[in-house]
């Protein structure tokens, strides 16, 4: 073979991988000998186990040979996030509180990555219980950048070629700041898209599972396998699927119209940081123009805070203290000191913000913003630059566009209207294939 598997994109190797040119058994065993090189680099794993990976490999090759249906994700394997529930693997969400934990059922998430053929890697590393410390997971290639905080173990096995696919979850910033710092796709879909049932779920109003990726197609060929209505999770809505592959591959019909929104925490970024995003901005003449966002949206970053920390306190009240990092415990501690009014209030900052920012979509495609504090900054001020997005359950790209004069990535985010998923997906493509020479 001319190229090397591992260097197709995800949904070009499922496609292979579906017709019979390529064996499950040998990507999957492309995948072993990468991970052997690659994890003792990153620390990205907190479980694999090789030979199960290779079983599930012959069987998914030995569906393929009885003729049985084969699904979008076909012989994929996906790095999943160490608080989704995986019946066949440990789940020990980033705590040694629950080393050890065997589910007796996968979390939604999961299992419609199987349905639709994918293998589970394994578990990648977490922040302690999704919202504490995190792990000691490195940055591959740039040990200088931190990965953040939430979900960047999927997001460094994703850079790493140590998966083609990653799940993970986002309450501050988990999946955009790993994903920006780690230079790859990440992508937060709107809030209520895919079920929460069977993940560690921390807030009700803020949590929702998204996905890594190297290529923008791979995003939405993984997001459109896990979408869907789930009766046990709330925040679903019997809705039609929308067709993410399908859209997101196709051309858009006007070339689309952005706004650059800085938002009240630019001044954060660091001058690099900030120099890079504003070349872009320039690149985008007469496609971009700057749209100031309401005064209020400075208290963004405290309220997030406040609701992740309250709501985390609750649903953590019966983990006990002295197993807890003290970051960790200063969060929670917090989290139960803040006051019903505060609380009530954040929650109707939310609500009020999401239909202004509504009314600004019917203009623009998408917003553009700095996905995370960069290269520069810590991975802890990474929350403010998804707070409002994240406060109004919006769907979130980032793309690994910029880079530094020292080669680290500086993510881009673009922003969408609640529920146009699809649409967003198609603009990032449009966005990452676009030249700017």
């Amino acid at each position: 073979m001319s190229e090397h598997i591992l260097e197709l994109p995800a949904h070009e190797a499922a496609r292979r991988m579906r017709e019979g040119a390529i064996a499950v058994p040998d990507y999957a065993e492309a995948i072993q000998a990468q991970v052997a090189v690659a994890e003792e680099l990153t620390g990205a794993l907190a479980y694999f186990d090789p030979a199960h990976l290779a079983a599930q490999a012959e069987r998914a090759q030995d569906g393929h040979r009885r003729g049985a249906p084969q699904g979008a994700l076909h012989g994929l394997p996906v790095a999943v996030s160490d608080i989704f529930d995986t019946q066949d693997l440990p789940t020990g969400d980033g705590t040694r509180l629950h080393e050890g934990r065997t589910p007796r059922a996968d979390a939604m998430a999961v299992a419609l990555l199987r349905s639709a053929g994918a293998l589970v890697l394994g578990k990648t590393r977490v922040s302690e219980l999704g919202i504490g410390a995190a792990p000691e997971t490195r940055n591959p290639g740039r040990p200088d950048v931190a990965p953040g905080f939430g979900s960047p173990g999927a997001a460094a096995a994703v850079a790493a070629g140590m998966a083609p696919l990653g799940l993970g979850s986002q309450t501050e910033s988990g999946v955009i700041g790993p994903a920006s710092r780690c230079g790859i796709h990440g992508f937060k879909p709107s809030h209520g898209t895919i079920s929460r049932r069977g993940m560690l779920l921390l807030s009700d109003d803020l949590d929702q599972p998204g996905v890594f990726a190297r290529h923008i197609a791979d995003i939405a060929l993984i997001a459109g396998a896990l979408g869907g209505f789930d009766p046990d999770d709330a925040a679903t809505r019997p809705v039609a699927r929308a067709p993410l592959f399908e859209v997101a591959m196709s051309e858009p019909p006007l070339p689309p119209r952005l706004a650059f929104v800085p938002t009240p925490y630019w001044e954060r970024l660091g001058e690099t940081s900030r120099a890079a995003i504003e070349e872009l901005v320039e690149a985008l003449e007469g496609q971009i123009e700057r749209l100031d966002l309401p005064a209020g949206c400075a208290e963004a970053e405290r309220l997030l805070g406040l609701l992740a920390e309250t709501d985390a306190a609750l649903a953590l009240a019966g983990e006990p203290a002295e197993g807890l990092s003290p970051a960790l415990a200063a969060r929670l501690a917090r989290g139960r000191s803040h006051g019903a009014f505060d609380y009530a209030r954040a929650r109707r900052f939310a609500a009020s913000l999401a239909p202004a920012l509504d009314e600004a979509f019917f203009a623009y495609e998408a917003f553009l913003a700095p996905a995370s504090a960069g290269p520069e900054g810590e991975g802890a001020e990474d929350a403010a630059f998804s707070a409002i997005w994240t406060l109004c359950g919006l769907p979130c790209v980032t793309l690994p566009l910029l880079q530094d004069e020292r080669g680290r990535p500086i993510g881009v985010q673009l922003i969408g209207a609640r529920g146009n998923d699809a649409r967003l997906l198609r603009t990032a493509r449009w966005l990452a294939t676009r030249s700017f020479d």
